[in-house]
């Protein structure tokens, strides 16, 4: 569009040259893209995700210097042969550092649009194609800066200035926001006096950076970076910006870079040829020194060949140097100054839809984990946890806690809160007439105050525990809530999607049915959800607690009857039994038919590894065998190591199976078992008899309702009923 109204094209009509570029337009058109380029690098900032690109910075930082290193190589000849054919006498290392940029320089904010544009910013590919645009282009700045820093005395003491004012910013917004937070107990969000504040000092920060003579941008991005994330003021700094940075800022700065685009400027042979020869240069040395590092780290061809091209968008950083002066008392040739701003502008404008035409068709074919069992238990697991009302989240968070209580086997969770739809509003409210801080959406009126108590009891978890759970709301009819949450679970590629029960524990410690309507929910997201489901029984009084600042260990029982519903459920177990504490128990039912086979014939190879029993898996006939096996390397590699208990149960009936389950009712906080999927089981005969809900199972509807009569919680885990169709993960 902004090519479309520039110079190139609508703007060779007088009137509507007249209209953009006037007298005072360019110091305008520069002000407005500072400011947009301010606010967009600290929203970029505040949404990093920190564990993330702590945990695989080698990776993206080898993908990002890939091409980097090798577009460096060649561009040495490239300068010298500009500095000959547009005859460039001084300032020749600022205009080494300009060339280098823009053939090595990634735009990281296009890079995230397009990923976030396609859907893929959840997926491996989307975050890794993100944080590498985003090294590449915070190492190109951190690199340019360093140089004229060095280059110049005085430049070199503005350089630690603007280091000591960015850390001083830094401190302070922490301070400010936990004060804020503090001030603001009883509200959903801060004020926008206080927003105010925050931006204030990020506006003085941006400004005192670009008036030494650097850019702003990596500065706006270490304070976004390190700004708290637990608390109100950070909720609401995300509501104000991600909104307006998405809809209004970032399409507007992309505009204006393909404004300055005046095609007419290239039309020289020699310039044209020049254009052509560097577009190839930079995106031929940037793919093949990416597709070299993803072959060294083993990527997939297709992923590489995204990766290559995502990394070869321009338009961000390269371009404020080449609108930047190389000194006060000069500026580049007008010659000069076209030839690289239509290098970086067609460079962008020819890869950037070849590169979303790939990440379209990989997002149709692409496929992602949607059970536990298939998965590395040291790999991240993402979760999406449905709460209603506040009482869900005390549970949930447990949940949360216990499966994120190892620092090798990360977690990204994510919480939405389901809201139904009223039929009208009550309020008619203008805007103007709105109380300071109720200027939201109308969506942000739905909830009342349990908004408030779900946010309050989530900012003390994270704040205790340091596990940044992902907020977001749903407000949608009960009739169709739960396509939006299958919708939101596929968008976010989580592996399991935790639902609460519609009953809840009363104070006498009996359960008592809240909502009918979530059992509704329940039942369709079981049928039509694309990953694993689990529904958690919260009996929180009596039973799970949360295990992070527990003093007390939590007692888990695994209960193994066999089939696909049970593997996975112990494959969830696998996680939980990971946290200092947790006490995990599997006691897995037999036939006693089978007890003439000691648990020992099979218990042997302690070392045995995971991919040899997948392998197995694949090619055993039986549920039984698969069930066997399954067991069998859970055994070796945490049973035998001390990590978990095992017990054998004997039955040969449902009404023994009863008696068994009313022996350890009271000996475990929290009971894990799948809802079915065993066929006709001998184990389970007769159970049937007095189901009440069947979305619980058999064995989960007897332990929920009122005939155990037990204290401990329940969650009932249902495997991904299509798992079977994607065949391709049991394969890698």
């Amino acid at each position: 569009a902004g090519v479309v109204l520039g110079p190139s094209l609508l703007s060779r009509i007088q009137r509507v040259k007249d209209f953009f570029i006037q007298a005072s337009a360019a110091k305008y058109y520069q002000f407005f893209s500072f400011v947009c380029r301010m606010l967009f690098m600290f929203s970029i900032g505040l949404e990093t995700d920190v564990p993330y690109l702590r945990r695989n910075i080698r990776v993206v930082s080898i993908v990002a210097g890939g091409g980097s290193i090798l577009a460096c190589l060649f561009g040495g000849p490239f300068f010298w042969l500009l500095i000959k054919v547009f005859n460039v006498t001084k300032e020749r290392f600022a205009f080494y550092l300009l060339t280098l940029t823009v053939l090595a320089n990634s735009a990281s904010p296009i890079v995230i649009r397009m990923i976030a544009e396609t859907k893929f910013d959840t997926a491996d590919l989307g975050r890794m194609a993100i944080y590498s645009s985003l090294v590449n282009e915070m190492s190109c700045v951190t690199i340019v800066s360093t140089l004229k820093a060095f280059s110049s005395s005085g430049r070199f003491g503005g350089a630690i200035l603007i280091t000591l004012v960015t850390v001083a910013v830094i401190f302070v917004n922490k301070y400010l926001s936990y004060f804020f937070n503090k001030r603001n107990q009883n509200n959903r969000f801060v004020s926008n006096k206080e927003i105010f504040v925050i931006m204030f000092l990020l506006t003085c920060l941006a400004l005192y950076a670009e008036w030494v003579g650097y850019t702003a941008i990596f500065c706006c991005f270490l304070v976004g970076l390190m700004f708290p994330r637990e608390g109100k003021t950070a909720r609401t700094l995300l509501h104000k910006l991600t909104y307006s940075v998405n809809t209004f800022i970032l399409p507007v700065y992309f505009g204006y870079t393909g404004f300055q685009l005046d095609i007419s400027n290239i039309f020289n042979k020699l310039t044209l040829a020049l254009t052509v020869l560097m577009i190839l240069v930079s995106v031929g040395t940037r793919i093949v020194g990416t597709l070299a590092a993803c072959h060294y780290l083993m990527i997939p061809w297709n992923e590489s060949v995204i990766l290559s091209l995502l990394l070869c968008l321009k338009g961000n950083y390269d371009l404020i140097l080449i609108n930047t002066n190389p000194n006060p008392n000069m500026v580049w040739a007008a010659d000069l100054h076209d030839f690289l701003l239509t290098v970086v502008v067609l460079n962008t404008l020819i890869i950037g839809p070849v590169a979303a035409i790939l990440l379209n068709r990989e997002e149709s074919s692409a496929q992602y984990p949607t059970i536990l069992e298939i998965l590395n238990p040291e790999s991240e697991l993402r979760i999406l946890a449905c709460v209603y009302v506040p009482r869900h989240v005390s549970g949930h968070v447990s949940l949360i806690s216990a499966l994120g209580g190892c620092p090798t086997a990360p977690i990204k969770p994510y919480m939405v809160h389901l809201v139904e739809l009223p039929k009208k509003r009550k309020s008619k409210l203008m805007y103007h007439q709105l109380e300071d801080g109720d200027q939201y959406s109308d969506e942000e009126e739905y909830g009342g105050n349990d908004v408030l108590e779900i946010n309050d009891a989530l900012d003390a978890f994270i704040s205790e525990t340091k596990i940044l759970v992902h907020q977001s709301k749903i407000v949608a009819s009960f009739l169709t809530i739960n396509e939006d949450v299958c919708n939101g679970a596929e968008d976010l590629r989580v592996c399991i999607i935790f639902l609460p029960f519609h009953k809840h524990q009363r104070i006498d410690g009996k359960m008592e049915n809240s909502m009918e309507e979530i059992r509704a929910i329940n039942q369709k997201v079981l049928r039509h959800a694309p990953c694993s489901v689990g529904i958690f029984v919260d009996r929180g009084q009596t039973g799970f607690q949360q295990p992070h600042g527990s003093q007390c260990v939590q007692n888990i029982a695994i209960l193994f009857f066999g089939g696909p519903d049970d593997r996975e459920a112990l494959a969830c177990s696998k996680r939980i039994l990971m946290h200092s504490k947790v006490n995990l128990t599997v006691i897995r039912f037999l036939h006693k038919t089978t007890a003439s086979r000691s648990s020992n014939s099979w218990i042997n190879d302690a070392s045995q590894k995971d991919e040899e029993v997948i392998m197995a898996i694949s090619n055993i006939g039986t549920e039984n065998e698969i069930d066997n096996a399954f067991v069998e390397t859970f055994y070796n590699r945490y049973v035998a190591q001390g990590r978990a208990g095992f017990v054998e149960k004997y039955v040969s009936s449902g009404q023994e199976t009863v008696a068994v389950l009313r022996e350890i009712a009271d000996s475990y906080s929290l009971f894990i078992v799948g809802k079915g999927g065993r066929g006709t089981c001998p184990l389970t005969s007769g159970m049937s008899d007095w189901e009440e809900c069947p979305e619980l199972g058999l064995v989960g509807d007897l332990l929920a309702s009122s005939e155990l009569d037990i204290s401990g919680s329940i969650l009932v885990i249902q495997r991904h009923r299509h798992s079977e169709a994607e065949g391709g993960f049991l394969d890698d």
